[in-house]
């Protein structure tokens, strides 16, 4: 429809009549027509799963595209703190302490591209899913609004928080169209699985085609803002190799891409035709001996099989020498791409090292003993079922190690993959009753996982939100103790001991960094989640564009395309 209208319009608007032409040609192309402005740009896929608020589908392509189809309130800027995105909103500001209230005005132009203006159905819809639905990411702040209010017409909206939020910009970012969403189909689990019913950014979709690994976008014609300088973007699918040769070749105008060390390398000999950056995300690959397993429920247990894993080589396997290696993630809650980073991870000994003699005498303190090379107790063996998000690196990579080590060690494991919103709305977000997973007859929710191999989102500049999402328990989860409630994390940690120094710090009542520092070594202690890497990609600007920058911390390129020209770089 887009389209149609534009062709319309030019042919409104020339005068005279274009010239007659052949019927081979295309219909709308005249003498004047001139050819469309577009780049190029290399990724690693452009696999379906594209909602950014779910840790299933977070993927350099989905930050992408979020930036350049979704309205936010706040973006962040490039020293990390947060400003007000304009474009959408005409203001964001704490009305009230007691209780505490923000009230946000949207614009009044602002609007879906089906014509649906921006509304306070879409803070509603968002919050909603946030709070409720299982495998989000940094659901704490959204489980302290209490009540939405919808105001001048949906326009002002008036947001109360049950306790003060001293991180409330974090929230209503990528806000999504709830009147498309709330009442389509799988619901908030299919949202965004295929493709966006609407968008409200610089860019439309043109086409996306998982088969062939591309994605073209469009200048939206609905937008209200100012318009993208260049009419189209394409988002191309490369295998290392490919990248290289399109970078090479100019066909691709730069590249944003998983690379290895031997990647690296390489593109370092196109010289200075290409500037390479490190593009940090917001992801940390991580280990989660999950605490609701009814084997790892044991802590001797636990310990012991954290004592077994070597760390060391499940990040040099799966880092593989590229800028991952360099972000080792030596803290549970802070990321090493952020400014002070400080490791705080115990040495020596494990999880910083494997220790199998320490592994082995917990084991048999667990009451495990070792017949025929493996570890048994009351005449069964003890097997764990290892789970790791479908065709996702570096995930695959770490699994296939770890369940290596571990069989090394003597241990039975059964290996998973299941498709990544699988693991995340129903494998890892088993009811938990008495702090053990219940598993269900049917389907593939009868598989208890015992280790998760995934990514946990790090919050970004808000290091509070981050904790609590990652180690915070739902309200439900400590207000009836004999009622099966959906853990409020993928960790399925919920411990009552720790609790009130999380809130501290997510209300502002304490210091991030006080909490941090009595609470990294109990988490530490717990042994419940082993950090690996930051997950970092490779940004390649090549020739032919310009305006191009690495962009804020942990967010990438893409938030300023509407800026960018084709041209020297």
């Amino acid at each position: 429809m887009v389209v149609c209208a534009a062709v319309l319009l030019a042919a409104c608007s020339n005068t005279p009549p274009p010239p007659v032409v052949s019927s081979s040609a295309s219909p709308v192309s005249t003498s004047t027509t001139k050819t469309p402005s577009q780049v190029v740009v290399g990724v690693d896929d452009v696999l379906g799963g594209y909602n950014p608020h779910n840790l299933a589908d977070a993927s350099q392509v989905t930050s992408a595209l979020s930036q350049l189809l979704l309205p936010s309130v706040f973006r962040p800027k490039d020293d990390g703190s947060f400003e007000l995105d304009k474009n959408l909103m005409k203001s964001a500001e704490v009305v009230s302490q007691q209780p505490f209230t923000v009230a946000y005005t949207i614009r009044p132009d602002a609007s879906w591209s089906d014509s649906a203006p921006i509304a306070a159905e879409d803070f509603a819809y968002l919050r909603e899913a946030m709070r409720d639905q299982p495998g989000v990411i940094g659901a704490a702040g959204y489980r302290l609004i209490s009540d939405i209010q919808s105001r001048e017409g949906g326009k002002r909206v008036e947001v109360t928080f049950s306790k003060p939020y001293p991180g409330w910009q974090t929230l209503f970012d990528n806000l999504l169209p709830a009147h498309l969403l709330k009442d389509a189909p799988n619901g908030w689990q299919g949202a965004l699985a295929t493709a966006f019913p609407a968008v409200a950014g610089p860019y439309s979709i043109k086409g996306l085609d998982t088969a062939r690994g591309e994605v073209v976008l469009e200048r939206n014609e609905r937008y209200w803002e100012k318009p993208s300088a260049l009419d189209r973007i394409v988002l191309r699918a490369a295998d290392q190799e490919g990248t290289l040769a399109a970078l090479r070749s100019g066909n691709d105008q730069f590249a944003m891409t998983r690379t290895d060390g031997n990647g690296l390398k390489r593109l370092g000999e196109l010289g200075s035709a290409v500037q390479l950056h490190t593009v940090a995300r917001p992801t940390v690959a991580q280990i989660l001996l999950r605490p609701v397993s009814a084997t790892l429920s044991d802590p001797k247990v636990r310990e012991g099989v954290t004592a077994l894993i070597d760390r060391g080589k499940l990040i040099t396997e799966a880092a593989e020498g590229g800028p991952s290696d360099k972000l080792r993630a030596d803290a549970q809650v802070r990321v090493p791409s952020a400014p002070g980073f400080q490791p705080t991870i115990p040495a020596p000994g494990p999880p910083s090292a494997a220790d199998p003699v320490k592994g082995e005498d917990l084991l048999k303190s667990a009451g495990y003993t070792k017949e025929a090379g493996t570890w048994r107790k009351n005449g069964k063996n003890l097997s764990l079922v290892v789970a790791s998000p479908a065709k996702q690196e570096p995930y695959a990579t770490i699994a296939k190690e770890l369940t290596a080590q571990l069989v090394a060690a003597g241990i039975e494991v059964n290996a998973i993959a299941p498709q990544p919103r699988e693991l995340f709305s129903t494998l890892l977000a088993m009811p938990v009753l008495n702090g053990v997973q219940q598993t269900t007859p049917e389907g593939a929710g009868n598989v208890g996982i015992d280790i998760a191999v995934i990514g946990q989102a790090t919050g970004g500049a808000d290091v509070a939100s981050a904790l609590a999402s990652t180690f915070g328990c739902r309200p439900d989860q400590l207000a009836d103790k004999t009622k099966a409630v959906v853990p409020g994390n993928p960790l399925g940690f919920c411990d009552p001991a720790l609790q009130p120094s999380i809130d501290a710090a997510l209300t502002g009542t304490t210091p991030a960094a006080d909490a941090l520092s009595t609470l990294e070594p109990e988490l530490w202690r717990r042994n419940v989640a082993i950090p690996l890497f930051q997950l970092a990609d490779t940004l390649a600007i090549g020739s032919g564009i310009s305006g191009v920058t690495a962009g804020p911390p942990m967010v990438g390129p893409f938030g300023s395309a509407v800026n960018w020209t084709r041209g020297p770089k």
